[in-house]
């Protein structure tokens, strides 16, 4: 028989003690859903496919601004694309092969002259030819990579010899060049030192006329000289151009005929010891190509 009266508590169940463990995984639980919530609202790390991701970022990567990155797009034209240049190397190494055939005189508008020459070369025998046929492919090379189009005259063994003056100055006439460009080395006698830039004179008789050349040509010319001193460390001439490294003819072929901006450069004196040190060095003709590259750019992009 049980009794219950008012002043009766029934027995209340015991309750389990509480131990380190059981304490432990209260306080970590409300950092645990915490942790959840931000991961559900942020995204896992390096989760760029998550559903949380801008539908415009995705797949693009973006700059701390905002604005996709141009990273991975290609690279614009060249300024200089679609622009020509023609390197008429003066001279041609087999040309002494072919003395009757350079010999015949052709007509260059003021008078008639020798179709080609031989050219010089070093007292210990590196022929001018040589030299400019060497400038002239480190320039054509410097002048490609930049976007240009390039066309020699000709390719030493191609045509066997010259062309004549008449036919080089044809060849950039042929080709609308924007520029071009005759590279020569002189034979002056020895002490005789320095480069020059020889720019087309005011011409109009039988086939030439240069007036429309003349003042661009002016232009290209002084680019070229300035850039070349500065690549090469090579003088203006103390023989000729009175210190300007200038000169202007009306005696060569390969200016009276073209109807494009053309100039020439004798690019030292091979007779002299000093230059011709120069001249066979092939550092050195890296840094002529250089420099005359830089003059031929500049005048270019105008």
């Amino acid at each position: 028989m049980s009794y219950v009266g008012p002043d009766f508590d029934p027995p209340q169940p015991r309750r389990p003690r509480r131990g380190p463990l059981t304490v432990a995984l209260a306080a970590l639980v409300p950092g645990a859903l915490i942790g959840w919530f931000v991961y559900e609202a942020v995204g896992s790390p390096g989760d760029n496919a998550s559903a949380h991701t801008s539908p415009t970022s995705a797949g693009a990567p973006v700059s701390p601004t905002g604005t996709a990155s141009n990273d991975d797009k290609p690279p614009g034209p060249s300024p200089l694309k679609g622009k020509v240049v023609v390197i008429d190397p003066g001279h041609n190494v087999t040309n002494f092969q072919h003395s009757a055939e350079i010999n015949r005189k052709v007509d260059i508008g003021t008078n008639w002259k020798e179709c080609d020459t031989t050219g010089t070369s070093t007292n210990a025998g590196y022929s001018e030819a040589q030299f400019t046929m060497d400038v002239s492919h480190r320039l054509k090379a410097i002048l490609e990579k930049q976007g240009v189009t390039v066309k020699l005259t000709h390719d030493g063994d191609s045509p066997a010899w010259g062309p004549c003056v008449d036919q080089r100055a044809k060849i950039g006439n042929d080709a609308h060049a924007d520029a071009a460009i005759s590279i020569h080395a002189d034979g002056a006698p020895a002490g005789d030192r320095g480069f020059h830039v020889i720019l087309p004179a005011s011409v109009h008789a039988g086939g030439a006329d240069t007036r429309a050349i003349v003042g661009p040509s002016a232009v290209l010319g002084k680019g070229i000289a300035g850039d070349y001193r500065r690549a090469t460390g090579e003088q203006f001439s103390n023989y000729i151009g009175e210190g300007t490294g200038l000169v202007t003819r009306k005696d060569l072929g390969g200016l009276n005929l073209s109807t494009v901006p053309k100039v020439f450069i004798e690019c030292g004196n091979m007779r002299d010891s000093n230059d011709a040190a120069l001249l066979t060095n092939g550092a050195w003709r890296q840094k002529a190509a250089q420099g005359i590259s830089e003059g031929i750019v500049s005048f270019l992009r105008g």
